[in-house]
């Protein structure tokens, strides 16, 4: 089987910022294939969806997987889609804005 992967609005917008961010510290060259290789991790989740680890102390479902030890990709599986998340670079802390995202769509 394989799985339709889609990114939410947050997760292209993190992507979005991540390219700025390396345009200006490196490339725009460097960007495009660091983001584009960033993407290409995510779309491989489509054939094998349940890597990374749980995170259901965060909020129910979440799986939390690593690119090159420098992005946190955050994303929930159901029935037959993957979605993306978040797309967390370097040190950000995933766990609070993801945690907060929640706390906000239960209210």
């Amino acid at each position: 089987m394989r799985y339709t992967v889609v990114f939410t609005p947050e997760a292209q917008e993190q992507l979005a910022a991540l390219y700025r961010y390396i345009a200006v510290a490196a490339s725009p060259t460097i960007a495009e294939r660091y983001v584009s290789a960033v993407i290409a991790y995510c779309e491989g989740l489509q054939t094998f969806p349940h890597r990374g680890t749980r995170r259901d102390d965060i909020r129910p479902g979440l799986r939390i997987t690593n690119y090159k030890k420098r992005v946190a990709i955050a994303f929930n599986v159901d029935a037959e889609q993957v979605s993306i998340l978040g797309v967390f670079y370097g040190g950000q802390d995933c766990e609070t804005v993801l945690q907060s995202d929640f706390d906000e769509s239960e209210n």
